[in-house]
């Protein structure tokens, strides 16, 4: 019996993503899984580019606004959560359309969970006691001479999964990367899913997209939700993964006297570049997607075109 069928579409911030799968969800009586780390945080909304309500009320949203940010959340929950809402859609005969940026969360939704060893927390702390008389770069640094892939695709100021890869390594002594690779097979997904990833031609243009939207977002008010965030949640602290994420980071630290504002909207915009270049990076090591070029004038059809046979397919 053939089984059900889903897409996922995949990209780098600022490709259209979140525009083109809400047209995909209307064309093709479909909902929307979140596949991002930053969307299931609650009153993060400007600095995410989070869908408005508007656009959720046309179109059912899944995995947003379901944790606070002095929360946290893996990639072992994202799967499970994306999972059953897959399987609750399309129990409803409706289709999912799987969308984000979250590079690990797509790998880990379509390969399974490596089996990475458990936190210890004593490693945690003597390579968070380094790291804060070296810095986390030159902790970067570290882990680049150790494995180079992981530190490849790695900021040098991540701390948490700089400080997570070391820490593998200490317990282990193999590289992360290598154990990531030991898979024998992936794990079986209960339905058959197609991915579109959406790339740009020339980084130029993506390069000014994103700074036009980290602009909108401070016209908008970014610097006002990170001082109602820190006022809602006494316990939220710049090392909370919510925190860490691009545009956040960079408020926060002017906030706290640690970054001129008059270097926020530079830095805010080299951190998402960055983040952009990362996930360019995972999509070049993912094999059987389809990839489109996002500045071609023309994307949303093609991607149309692509989706609709795929689903049509099983409602013939």
């Amino acid at each position: 019996m053939q089984k059900p069928r889903a897409l996922a579409l995949i990209g780098p911030t600022a490709s259209g993503k979140t525009g083109l799968a809400i047209e995909l969800a209307q064309a093709l009586d479909g909902e929307v899984v979140s596949m991002d780390s930053a969307l299931v945080y609650r009153g993060m909304d400007i600095g995410t580019a989070k869908p408005t309500l508007e656009e959720r009320d046309g179109v059912p949203h899944h995995l947003i606004d379901i944790i606070d940010p002095t929360e946290s959340y893996s990639a072992a929950r994202f799967r499970a959560d994306a999972l059953a809402a897959a399987t609750d859609i399309l129990a409803r005969g409706r289709v999912p359309i799987i969308t984000g940026g979250t590079m690990l969360y797509f790998k880990a939704l379509r390969e399974g969970l490596d089996d990475l060893p458990q936190a210890d927390s004593a490693v945690r702390a003597e390579v968070e006691a380094q790291a804060a008389a070296r810095g986390w770069p030159a902790m970067h640094a570290e882990l680049a001479g150790i494995d180079p892939p992981t530190a490849a695709r790695l900021a040098p100021t991540d701390a948490q999964r700089i400080g997570r890869a070391l820490e593998i390594f200490r317990i282990t002594g193999t590289p992360m990367s290598q154990l990531l690779n030991r898979n024998a097979a992936p794990a079986a997904l209960p339905f058959e899913m197609a991915c579109i990833a959406l790339d740009a031609s020339d980084r130029a243009v993506l390069h000014e997209r994103i700074a036009a939207r980290f602009d909108a977002m401070l016209a908008a008010g970014l610097v006002e939700e990170v001082r109602n965030l820190r006022e809602r949640y006494p316990a939220l602290a710049a090392a909370l993964p919510s925190m860490r994420c691009v545009g956040y980071r960079q408020v926060w630290e002017m906030q706290d006297g640690r970054l001129p504002a008059k270097e926020l909207r530079d830095r805010g915009i080299f951190a998402t570049r960055q983040l952009a270049k990362r996930q360019i990076t995972w999509l070049r090591s993912f094999t059987d997607i389809t990839r489109i070029d996002c500045l071609n004038e023309h994307f949303r059809q093609q991607a149309l075109g692509i989706a609709q046979p795929f689903i049509e397919e099983t409602r013939a």
